[in-house]
């Protein structure tokens, strides 16, 4: 089984499902209640909003407009009323994501935050890389940063990890996934460990590409 280098494995768990709460209740869904949109991006250290409001994740901390507070050991309705921030709910958007409701208290570990802001500035570089008119988005519901390329019929992106898979990977996700074989080992196409070089990640991306073209 994959290990995340160096980290303690229920802490990267416990981290990255917690950012994924906050992602949903105190980025996506005031941002869908002000702006009707639930995209997020990738920022320096961390991620954020596309639209209004002005709400980032930097490391540990949560940042709305020039406010900071930090996360680990509080709530979300603890943070959205120390912060002024209006929560929002997703459960009309989609059915999956986090779990986490607004009283769940979060567990973020500092190096284990720093390696999920790694692995979406390394798949947002990769992406545009690949697609340089593309836009990489950060989904709330899977907590992934990807791309969909319409004309190809497939999805490419990188996650922070799951329950199937439980450290940062890359993927390749046709619309129509091939049989299984040595590269297509997922039910959803390809994924393999997120590897620290851009160049590697998109070399993986094309790869699917290619194969998807023959």
């Amino acid at each position: 089984m994959a290990t995340v280098t160096g980290m303690d494995v229920d802490a990267f768990t416990q981290t990255r499902r917690s950012l994924h709460g906050v992602a949903e209740l105190l980025l996506a869904g005031p941002q869908h209640a002000v702006s009707g949109k639930i995209t997020l991006r990738a920022l320096p250290g961390g991620f954020g909003t596309t639209h209004t409001p002005d709400v980032r994740v930097e490391g540990a901390t949560l940042v709305v407009a020039d406010r900071r507070a930090p996360i680990d050991g509080r709530t979300a309705g603890a943070l959205a009323a120390e912060l002024g921030l209006q929560p929002g709910d997703l459960a009309a958007v989609y059915r999956d994501g986090s779990g986490l409701g607004m009283d769940d208290v979060l567990r973020v570990d500092e190096a284990a935050a720093a390696r999920i802001a790694e692995a979406y500035s390394i798949g947002d570089r990769a992406l545009r890389a690949l697609v340089p008119e593309a836009t990489p988005i950060l989904w709330p519901e899977h907590f992934d940063i990807g791309i969909s390329v319409d004309s190809e019929r497939v999805n490419f992106g990188v996650s922070p990890g799951d329950s199937a898979l439980e450290v940062p990977y890359m993927y390749v996700g046709p619309w129509e996934p091939p049989p299984a074989d040595g590269f297509w080992n997922q039910s959803f196409g390809a994924a393999r460990e997120l590897p620290a070089d851009v160049d590697a990640v998109v070399s993986f991306f094309e790869e699917g590409r290619s194969r998807l073209r023959r």
